[in-house]
């Protein structure tokens, strides 16, 4: 074990009801019987037992009285608050959170639990978005009522109060220090709300003409500029279907496994990330475990792997 790299502490959450395709809920054991665990022991770290956050599952769910809004939300905003707790707990005694989703909705778990730390050192936080969707509808604008369609909007503190206001404060991010990677499927909503805060975002049509390597790095200068660092949230759906199969939600002409490879190396040498997710695997709709097998190679990537 490398004594100057933090334990890394794994933490499924195998949620799928903040999206109306079934399946996401088996993210998290697709991605361990990929061998994740042993693939990172292999780089040099230390990998605690791994953990699971209680996500009860939608048969056991009546609906009665639900906003189709914001369908779910009571569960969500449940689930949300305990993982929040416990990555900040991860945070506190040292250790770096990997976090198996489960769909998008639990970034704003996450994503809370990792600024919370940071907050009670009066430090912030930047956030990479790595997706094919740009996640800022709220539930005024949503055209599916679907909460994984949301959570980036709630961070930055729109939305439903009670989601926004998850762990206690508003905004767990400041729209400045956002970065939006590989969005190709926008709402008409979203793209009005990515106007109004000010997001960065870095499309496919950027990364096809700036090229990967300049997009990683001015991503970087933007959510490492006065931060203690970035969390790294990587939907599964921002890279190509011919590297993950196995999504809910598929977009044609996305993040090649080379250029996301690149993409995580270059985060990787920055020693600056404090801690990741991987959402939106959906195992169901996979062939082989072949999704999950290529996640584990690129979240090697992201935890300091290299050719030589």
């Amino acid at each position: 074990m490398n004594p100057t790299r933090r334990p890394i502490r794994i933490l499924g959450v195998p949620m799928d009801l903040g999206a109306s395709r079934r399946g996401t809920d088996m993210g998290p054991s697709a991605l361990r019987n990929a061998g994740l665990g042993p693939a990172l022991r292999e780089l040099g770290y230390e990998v605690a037992r791994e953990e699971d956050v209680f996500v009860p599952g939608m048969e056991t769910r009546d609906g009665a009285g639900d906003d189709e809004s914001r369908r779910f939300k009571k569960e969500i905003l449940h689930v949300c608050t305990r993982l929040a707790a416990r990555v900040e707990k991860m945070l506190d005694e040292g250790g770096l959170p990997l976090v198996l989703g489960g769909d998008h909705s639990i970034g704003m778990g996450t994503v809370t639990g990792v600024a919370s730390h940071f907050r009670k050192h009066q430090q912030e936080i930047g956030l990479i978005w790595f997706d094919a969707h740009a996640d800022m509808n709220t539930p005024e604008s949503s055209p599916s009522g679907n909460i994984h369609g949301m959570p980036l909007s709630h961070l930055l503190g729109l939305g439903d109060p009670e989601l926004a206001g998850l762990g206690g404060f508003v905004g767990k991010v400041r729209p400045e220090r956002v970065a939006l990677v590989g969005i190709r499927d926008v709402d008409a909503g979203e793209r009005e709300i990515i106007k109004r805060t000010g997001v960065r975002t870095w499309t496919m049509r950027d990364i096809d003409e700036k090229g990967m390597a300049r997009v990683a790095r001015e991503v970087l200068d933007t959510v490492c500029d006065g931060t203690a660092g970035f969390h790294l949230s990587f939907d599964v759906d921002g890279l190509d279907p011919d590297v993950v199969a196995g999504v809910g939600t598929p977009v044609p002409g996305g993040v090649s496994f080379r250029e996301a490879h690149l993409f995580l190396e270059v985060l990787a040498d920055s020693s600056k990330m404090t801690s990741m997710e991987v959402v939106e695997l959906n195992p169901l709709l996979d062939e082989r475990n072949e999704g999950a097998i290529n996640m584990k190679f690129l979240i090697c990537s992201a935890f300091g792997k290299s050719i030589l």
